[in-house]
């Protein structure tokens, strides 16, 4: 693989905040708090920040994160090219210890992303994308200088991989009515259906690599939510609309809330 210089530190900087994130998982001080909106922080979110900023910061381009104070969108506005991050995705999944969170690192370019790195550092399996690159998935990476010599799992393949039944991914910790509806719609449209529960952005990722038809989400995300395992769907042949409009999610917006959306592989 012959990665540009923004893949490789981008790349790099979540692989060392997964290792960062497992020590503290496997211990016994998550130093759970409490952000404004009641969601949980823990001291792996913030060592998670550090060392993705911290390496990022040699790309000069502007970082947004979940973890850090927002820049006003007065200034943000006229960024072309910046990273949006999430150090931990799932971090409730974290807490719970069930392996389905999600180290997320996007760059967004002109308001969409161009490259993302999705990282499971509880089963070692890495999801990354770029325009002009495509996208794959490489599974048990147990030593990051190994990586371009590893198994690399082209995802614009992964309709091979589908399921006959038409299967849904879904929330383990979202689950609403908006959601119950639309199955019931898939299966006045498919006959039977399936559906499958994870945490985090792997449920985008599940449909980018073919283990699902599509992701419906009517609840509420933010941009650093979703960026990174967008790239990985778009590059991998999928489409990520809103649920309303159909138009694709555009980011940097003034109000960093995502529509409701939905993630879904063409399969014609």
């Amino acid at each position: 693989m012959n990665y540009s210089d923004n893949l490789s530190i981008a790349l790099s900087a979540a692989f060392a905040a997964g290792e960062m994130i497992m020590e503290i998982y496997n211990s016994e001080d998550f130093a759970v708090e409490l952000k404004q909106d009641n969601s949980p922080l823990t001291r792996a979110d913030k060592a998670s920040h550090k060392i993705i900023t911290d390496i990022l910061a040699s790309s000069n381009l502007p970082i947004l994160s979940e973890e850090d104070d927002i820049c006003v969108y007065e200034e943000r506005k006229s960024w072309e090219s910046f990273w949006m991050l999430d150090p931990i995705d799932g971090t409730k999944e974290f807490i719970k210890r069930n392996g389905e969170f999600t180290v997320n690192v996007a760059l967004i370019r002109h308001n969409s992303p161009v490259l993302g790195v999705v990282y499971v550092p509880a089963t070692k399996v890495l999801y990354y994308a770029e325009h002009g690159l495509g996208a794959f998935k490489i599974e048990d990476i147990s030593d990051f200088d190994q990586l371009e010599n590893s198994f690399h799992i082209d995802l614009s393949n992964s309709n091979q991989h589908l399921p006959k039944t038409f299967t849904l991914v879904v929330s383990k910790s979202h689950m609403n009515q908006e959601t119950e509806d639309y199955i019931h719609k898939m299966k006045i449209e498919h006959g039977a259906v399936a559906s499958k529960s994870f945490g985090s952005s792997l449920k985008i990722c599940k449909v980018a690599e073919g283990h699902a038809h599509c992701y419906p989400r009517f609840g509420p995300t933010m941009e650093w939510d979703t960026a990174a395992a967008h790239a990985v769907a778009t590059y991998a042949g999928c489409k990520m609309v809103a649920a309303e409009t159909s138009e694709h999610l555009s980011y940097n917006k003034k109000n960093l809330l995502n529509p409701f959306f939905i993630v879904s592989r063409d399969t014609k």
